[in-house]
């Protein structure tokens, strides 16, 4: 350490100059290596001197980003079939209306029940074995506003992500066509493999339109 001394004619220049009170006595400076580890980030001024807070310059040292939630893409997928039904497109429609009578041909369909306050909703159960699996699902549908004798559609609320639409087509004054879709949501990672259950889906919507023109020639 070395020691720099200051005469008292600087002093006392100092002291009319800055305002500094006049000392009778030399001041003495100890000159200390220059750290940069003792100057914080952020500063505070106070009285026209500058001091610091350790505490915020501890926490400005280290900056940790926030954690992102990971999310995952999905997709919809659609299945459709389409098939003619022997009967009027009227009765074709009247009769897909009936929500709670899908069990009847719907083979994967296990229960509906429409809700008596709300009858545009109702609850779905789907079980099915498949590859071995038992299937079970279930969800909350709303029916959106038809389209008398041409359109009919919905879309789950909660539960199993899914909507679809059932078309009607007057083929003559006794037959009609009927064309189902359906679309469900699936990851986007897992768009192949439903790529490949598209066509067992495919022949299950088929096989329920079969035996929806056989109960409807019935009504």
């Amino acid at each position: 350490m070395s020691v720099v001394a200051i005469n008292m004619n600087t002093i006392n220049h100092l002291s009319k100059t800055c305002k500094i009170p006049n000392l009778q006595s030399p001041i003495c400076f100890d000159r200390k290596p220059f750290s940069y580890s003792l100057i914080p980030l952020f500063p505070k001024t106070l009285n026209g001197f500058s001091s610091y807070s350790s505490s915020v310059s501890r926490r400005s040292r280290f900056i940790i980003p926030k954690r992102r939630r990971f999310s995952v893409s999905m997709e919809w997928q659609d299945c459709s079939v389409k098939m003619e039904v022997d009967v009027p497109v009227s009765v074709a429609y009247n009769f897909y209306l009936d929500r709670e009578s899908f069990p009847k041909w719907m083979p994967f369909i296990s229960s509906v029940e429409v809700l008596k306050d709300k009858p545009d909703l109702s609850r779905w159960s789907l079980k099915y074995n498949a590859f071995g699996q038992d299937i079970k699902y279930s969800w909350l549908a709303r029916n959106l506003q038809p389209t008398p004798n041409q359109k009919i559609h919905w879309r789950s609320l909660e539960g199993l992500p899914n909507k679809g639409s059932v078309r009607f087509f007057p083929k003559g004054p006794s037959s009609c066509i009927v064309e189902l879709t359906v679309s469900y949501e699936v990851p986007a990672v897992l768009t192949p493999v439903a790529s490949v259950l598209r066509p067992f889906l495919e022949s299950l919507l088929r096989g329920g339109l079969e035996r929806f023109a056989a109960l409807a020639k019935t009504t």
